[in-house]
C-alpha cells in the first residue's frame, strides 16, 4: 500500500480520499480551514492537516517526504499549480495531478509537463486515473462485443526514451495515439515515449490488469 497527499477537502478532494482510504492506502487531507474536515466520514482512518498546501512545513505535517502521490484539489488554480510544483521539484513526489478550472491555463502546465485534470464532474476519477497507475484501467472507448477497451495508460519513467514499437511488444497494447503538450498526435515507427506523454491505447479488456503491472514498473533489461 502507498500514502497519498490530498490538497482541498472539498468535494472531489473528500471522493479521492474515501477511495484511497478504503482501498487500504494511508491518506493524509490538507485544507486551510478545518470545518472542511467535516465532510469526511467518520470512519476515515487518515491523517487532516490544517495549513496551506504549498508551504513545506505543512506538507511534511503530511508526510509529503514518503507521499507516492500528490494531488491538488483545491478551488484556486494557482494554489494547485503552485502546490504540485513544490511536492514535484522540492520533494520528489513521483506522481503529481492538479486539478484546474481555467482551460487555458491548463493547456499552458500540460506543456510545462505538469498533469492537470479539467475541474468537471468526473473530475476525482481522472485524478485516480493518473496517481493509482496499477489500478484497473478506466477506457474512454469499448469495442462492441466488448473484449477490447481504448484506454489512457500511466507509464513507469524508466520507459522515457523508449520507442513506442517496445512499449507495445512489452505490454501487448497498440497504441493509437499520444497527447503531447497537450495536443494529440498520431506515432509514427519512429516515435518514442517522452516526459509529459500521456499513452491513448487498444488492449484486451481481460488483460488491463496485467497491464497495468507492467507498465508501472520500469522495463526488464534483455540479458547481454
Amino acid at each position: 500500500m502507498a500514502h497519498f497527499v490530498i490538497m482541498g477537502c472539498g468535494r472531489v478532494g473528500v471522493s479521492l480520499a474515501h477511495t484511497l482510504d478504503e482501498s487500504g492506502h494511508t491518506v493524509a487531507i490538507i485544507d486551510q480551514d478545518d470545518r472542511a474536515f467535516r465532510r469526511l466520514r467518520g470512519s476515515f482512518g487518515g491523517r487532516k492537516v490544517t495549513g496551506v498546501g504549498f508551504d513545506r512545513d505543512t506538507l511534511k505535517n503530511a508526510d509529503i517526504e514518503n507521499a507516492y502521490a500528490f494531488a491538488a484539489v483545491s478551488s484556486g488554480d494557482n494554489s494547485n499549480i503552485l502546490a504540485t510544483r513544490v511536492a514535484r521539484e522540492i520533494f520528489h513526489v513521483p506522481h503529481v495531478v492538479a486539478r484546474i478550472y481555467d482551460p487555458g491555463r491548463a493547456e499552458i502546465y500540460q506543456r510545462l509537463g505538469i498533469p492537470t485534470v479539467a475541474a468537471v464532474r468526473w473530475s476525482a476519477d481522472q485524478v485516480l486515473r493518473r496517481i493509482l497507475p496499477e489500478q484497473s484501467i478506466n477506457g474512454d472507448f469499448r469495442e462492441t462485443s466488448g473484449r477490447l477497451i481504448l484506454g489512457e495508460l500511466t507509464l513507469h519513467d524508466g520507459w522515457l526514451g523508449r520507442s513506442l514499437a517496445d512499449i507495445e511488444a512489452a505490454s501487448g497494447i497498440r497504441v493509437a495515439y499520444l497527447t503531447r503538450f497537450g495536443e494529440g498526435m498520431l506515432p509514427t515507427s519512429e516515435t518514442s515515449y517522452q516526459e509529459g506523454d500521456i499513452v491513448h491505447a487498444m488492449m484486451k479488456t481481460s488483460a488491463t490488469d496485467e497491464i497495468g503491472r507492467i507498465l508501472a514498473k520500469k522495463p526488464v533489461e534483455e540479458s547481454e
